[in-house]
């Protein structure tokens, strides 16, 4: 990247697994009076190779055609840029844009790949139990069942365990769900020391500008209210040692052993409950124009169907 005092040498990323928080976190950081904030940034690292290959300008600007998260930041597309540049340059956009001049995004996957393009980048990694990230997975229609629903968290954390190998200490700071909701200001007091910053009441009150409500505390340890014990034993089957690596107490239920027919049939499962949520919200035509145009390889029939499912995905945000 060219030398410009443009150039963002170290914006902040708020990293975890998809339902761990990282929503209302993004609100209560976009809230202060110094930080802008990009949410859903993954469109910055999709189109990486894993080993590191950056895309080529035209086949990426033919993906954010289509990326509805991109979309609808309005951001200008500089093609005299590099590939590192474009995406600095989205990032100084969202910053001049709120007049601010701290600027952060949130990356829920391959998070790893952000080092390539700002090696001094900083972390924000939220945990949330991942009994309760399981459940939530679910409803968005993500998983069929927990068994499936658990698999985004475990993939974030091991990919966070990676990070931490090569970042820095004074380059990253962990924060649970757990501690945001019950202690916000003292979690987010210990965030802006991190960021450089002083604690402005107004993270706190963003739910007056938006439309999500401040979290209730009850929403901690919704899992043993609203999940069977088995379902609790199949989520600890696979991430016991995980949890309580990360300071979570386990149910306390017996161990479950599942078998290679039983993985097998909840794998089912899932694949059937993705389909119907599918089915169900985008309707049997758009389905399957979705899946011929993909099966054909007719990429004009895929962006139309493409932006029609955006449309569709963007109906249903909060």
């Amino acid at each position: 990247m060219t030398t410009d005092i443009n150039v963002i040498t170290q914006p902040i990323f708020l990293v975890g697994a998809e339902r761990s928080g990282t929503t209302v976190l993004r609100l209560m950081l976009k809230h202060h009076p110094k930080v802008a904030w990009c949410c859903e940034f993954e469109y910055a690292v999709d189109c990486i190779s894993n080993s590191g290959d950056l895309p080529q300008l035209d086949e990426y600007y033919t993906f954010l055609e289509t990326n509805f998260v991109f979309q609808s930041t309005g951001f200008r597309i500089d093609r005299s840029l590099s590939y590192p540049q474009l995406l600095n340059s989205f990032l100084c956009q969202e910053r001049e844009l709120k007049g601010k001049s701290i600027v952060g995004a949130t990356v829920h996957r391959d998070f790893d790949r952000l080092l390539g393009i700002w090696p001094s980048a900083r972390f924000i990694h939220i945990i949330r139990d991942g009994r309760d990230v399981a459940r939530s997975c679910i409803g968005m229609g993500w998983a069929g069942n927990v068994w499936t629903g658990v698999e985004r968290w475990i993939e974030a954390e091991h990919l966070w365990d990676k990070l931490t190998q090569v970042i820095p200490a004074e380059q990253r700071i962990d924060i649970t769900y757990e501690e945001l909701i019950s202690e916000p200001v003292k979690t987010l007091t210990c965030l802006c020391n991190f960021i450089g910053i002083a604690y402005d009441q107004a993270m706190i009150s963003y739910h007056q500008t938006s439309t999500y409500d401040f979290p209730d505390p009850s929403f901690i340890g919704q899992w043993r209210r609203k999940l069977s014990d088995y379902e609790v034993q199949l989520i600890e089957s696979q991430i016991a040692d995980m949890l309580v690596d990360r300071g979570y107490e386990l149910s306390g239920l017996p161990v479950l052993k599942t078998t290679p027919l039983i993985e097998q049939g909840l794998r089912l499962q899932d694949w059937w409950a993705r389909l119907q949520f599918r089915l169900q919200r985008n309707g049997m035509l758009l389905f399957l124009s979705d899946y011929l145009s993909r099966r054909l390889g007719i990429k004009k029939w895929q962006k139309s169907v493409r932006l029609k499912l955006n449309a569709i995905k963007i109906a249903f945000l909060k």
